[in-house]
């Protein structure tokens, strides 16, 4: 059991801390709308990677042949929703500084909770690579090869817990970003460096 639990962290930190598109926009999120939207952000991050481990334990060697055919529509597919984040973010924070300007008061939070957490779960659920990733730590282990259905499950739930736990930081360090620019032209600067970010990590995937 002990090895089914580290295991299932080992592996959910290392699908979780490499900072990409998704993790940019968990900070980007948090730090323009607030803590407690950014914890739903990332439980919905780390709800996908706990459902791709679930199926990684239950499918084993047969979901690589049933996703290759479909990892490169996938991309393309998350390329899109990224480059659309990208534009969103950029025009949302143009749009907040010219309304400041005029009002000199702080835009209201446009995102609720719900909303934080689908939207963070669908785009984490278009990158093929993790179920990937997941089956083959799960084949490649020889502990895993011969785990119980109750081992399974305790994988599954550390995998889930060590990636919520890193969303949860990068959570927090958007909370204390967005303290830090809570002004008119630090909003301006974060979602303008973002929304360029998010566009450089969306069209790196296309290679």
């Amino acid at each position: 059991m002990s090895a089914a639990l580290v295991a299932g962290l080992l592996a959910g930190y290392g699908i979780a801390i490499p900072v990409g598109a998704v993790a940019t926009y968990l900070v980007v999120l948090t730090a323009r709308s607030g803590l407690k939207i950014g914890a739903y952000a990332a439980l919905g991050v780390a709800t996908a990677d706990g459902l791709y481990a679930l199926v990684a334990v239950l499918g084993g060697s047969k979901l690589i042949p049933v996703i290759q055919p479909i990892a490169e529509p996938l991309r393309w597919v998350s390329v899109v929703v990224l480059l659309g984040l990208a534009v969103h973010i950029g025009f949302t924070g143009v749009r907040d500084f010219r309304a400041w300007a005029k009002a000199e008061v702080s835009q209201p939070v446009v995102i609720g909770p719900l909303k934080a957490y689908v939207s963070l779960l669908g785009i984490t659920l278009l990158n093929p690579t993790t179920v990937v990733y997941f089956a083959a730590l799960v084949l490649g282990s020889e502990d895993m090869a011969v785990a119980t259905g109750a081992e399974h499950v305790v994988f599954v739930l550390a995998a889930f817990a060590a990636s919520a736990s890193w969303q949860l930081f990068l959570a927090g360090g958007g909370a204390v970003l967005g303290k830090a620019l809570t002004g008119r032209r630090g909003r301006l600067v974060t979602a303008l460096a973002s929304s360029a970010l998010i566009t450089v990590l969306g069209i790196r995937l296309l290679w």
